[in-house]
């Protein structure tokens, strides 16, 4: 037995369902007063035994229940249009595919308000209209029965939460590579225009692309230049490798035999092994660099003008140049004077003699002398102390003008590593010029390195103006034989050698010289900036590894005794 207003069937609905109270059943009974017949009167069967209250038909009821359905499922669809239509409107770019899956799935999950749907009547029993459309004799169709309608709401057990649609573009799945370097599409379209909106063709939506061709033509044009450079690329890679390989570890190109001919080579100093190679090549002695430079094994070739022939092995190359008769050098030793490299300039250069000391009076001032240089009248050679000792290269063909210019740079080279006015200064003389001739002294009186320090201490003792040994002056042979040319020990008995009238005679002059007497080394001249503290004031060397220092005129005479003797038994 049920009761009053309600069918069996299902459990009842819950609450919080839209359809749930006095919607179905209370809707439709009668009102007091009233007849559920249009106004007619019920007719009950006599037959029938009287009910507790009054029984509506079920024919009826059933009916009734039907068109309260129809107008719930016409209100919701009205609803569901709506939305439907503000949807299409921000989504109006989705194509019809994307479009019934996207609404399919929204639908297929009920609504998105949590309520639960009244289940109709007559759920779990027979249609008794079964094949005709409910309603009122199918004035209102059924939405649900349509091709386009909407699925019907599911009951509460079956009821999901509906997703919320993204409209985040960079949260969807990943898409299919878009970027126009591989798809050959740059978002223009036939007639060269750009898409409206970006975003469209990252989603797949949009307006619908034509001529793919031509974009994979491009495509297809991008793929084969990349791939050209990529094999340039590589063949140029394996180019230089093989060089590189060949560098390091292929034999270097070679003449063979001896060579003919002649040319002159001017190797400068400080050249490496490599740095030579390439003069030889570039001159034609050798085919490459790399086969002298493998021939030379290390050896040290030292800088200066070579008389090599052309087309020569790399090994008859090295052979040559070790030679010393194929070295075209001048080598300058400490102490010479001026007049001895003018001679030998002249030998070299196959000139007349006289040619280069012509040059250098003619061009002194030309050749680069500091400008302290020259600062006496009585100077003889305004070159003097200015040809550094060193090894030059000097040929046949080349000008003394030039010779003499690297000489003289030599020397600034050397003496500008020394401030000479602060040290002049320092020193008590005055000028650098006296500075290189105080070096030039010691260079031509102590003859030996080992010397050269109390020597410097000599000539500065004697220049003081208290030195009661010698008044102040130097008396040194070896101004003597600057002034005559000479190189001699005997150079005459001192009275006679006072009467000899000449601004470099040092036993006539007090002081220094106008300029230096030669070519001072660079022992030398250090000595000269840094004497060893002492007395002395009179030396005299016995033999080479020998030199007796005095104080006294006394005991200088003893020491020179001792030289008299030495110099008899070695029979001089």
């Amino acid at each position: 037995m049920t009761e009053y207003g309600r069918s069996p069937g299902s459990e009842p609905w819950h609450p919080e369902d839209p359809l749930y109270g006095d919607q179905g059943w209370g809707g439709q009974q009668a009102a007091a007063g009233q007849t559920p017949y249009g106004g007619q009167p019920q007719q009950q069967d006599p037959q029938q035994p009287q009910q507790y209250g009054t029984q509506q038909d079920p024919y009826q009821q059933y009916n009734e229940q039907q068109q309260y359905n129809g107008q719930q499922r016409q209100q919701y669809n009205q609803q569901q249009q709506q939305q439907y239509n503000q949807q299409q409107q921000q989504q109006q770019q989705y194509n019809q595919q994307q479009q019934q899956q996207y609404n399919q799935q929204q639908y297929n999950t009920g609504w998105d308000t949590g309520q639960q749907p009244a289940m109709p009547y007559g759920a779990g029993r027979p249609d008794p209209y079964d094949g005709q459309q409910p309603g009122y004799s199918g004035e209102n169709a059924d939405y649900y029965a349509t091709p386009e309608a909407y699925p019907p709401p599911q009951p509460p057990s079956r009821r999901r939460a509906e997703p919320e649609p993204t409209t985040d573009w960079d949260a969807e799945a990943p898409q299919e590579e878009t970027h126009p370097f591989f798809t050959g599409d740059d978002g223009r379209d036939d007639d060269g225009e750009y898409d409206d909106d970006p975003r469209e063709s990252r989603r797949g939506g949009g307006r619908e692309r034509r001529g793919k061709g031509k974009k994979k033509s491009r495509n297809g044009c991008a793929c084969l230049v990349v791939s050209l450079v990529l094999a340039g690329g590589l063949g140029g890679v394996g180019y230089f490798g093989y060089q590189f390989w060949q560098g390091q570890f292929g034999a270097a190109e070679d003449f063979s035999g001896s060579g003919s001919g002649s040319t002159q080579v001017e190797i400068p100093k400080g050249a490496g092994l490599g740095e030579i190679g390439s003069i030889l090549k570039e001159a034609g002695v050798v085919k490459s660099s790399g086969a002298f430079v493998s021939a030379a094994d290390g050896k040290s070739i030292q800088a200066g003008v070579y008389i090599l022939k052309k087309g020569m092995s790399g090994e008859n190359a090295v052979d040559l140049m070790l030679d010393p008769a194929s070295r075209n050098n001048l080598i300058v030793p400490p102490g010479k004077r001026n007049s001895w490299v003018y001679e030998q300039v002249d030998k070299r250069l196959e000139v007349k003699v006289g040619t280069t000391k012509a040059v250098a009076k003619a061009k002194a001032k030309t050749l680069g002398l500091p400008d302290w240089a020259d600062d006496n009248p009585d100077i003889k050679d305004p070159l003097e102390g200015f040809l550094f000792p060193a090894t030059y290269p000097v040929a046949k063909g080349m000008k003394p003008e030039a010779v003499l210019q690297k000489m003289v740079a030599q020397a600034n080279a050397e003496f500008g590593k020394k401030d000479l006015k602060a040290e002049a200064e320092r020193l008590g003389l005055k000028s650098p010029l006296q500075v290189l001739t105080v070096a030039s002294l010691v260079q031509a009186e102590g003859k030996y390195k080992h010397d050269f320090d109390k020597v410097s201490r000599v000539v500065y003792n004697r220049l003081k103006p208290n030195n009661l040994e010698t008044v102040g002056r130097l008396e040194f042979d070896s101004t003597i034989n600057y002034i005559k040319s000479e190189s001699t020990l005997d150079v005459g008995a001192v009275d006679d050698l006072r009467k000899l009238k000449d601004p470099y005679n040092t036993y006539n002059v007090k002081g220094l010289p106008p300029g230096p007497i030669a070519n001072p080394g660079l022992d030398a001249f250090n000595s000269s900036l840094k004497p060893t503290p002492g007395p002395w004031y009179y030396f005299v060397s016995i033999t080479e590894d020998k030199t007796l220092f005095a104080v006294t005129n006394a005991e200088h005479e003893r020491n020179r005794k001792k030289y008299e003797a030495e110099q008899e038994k070695s029979g001089q």
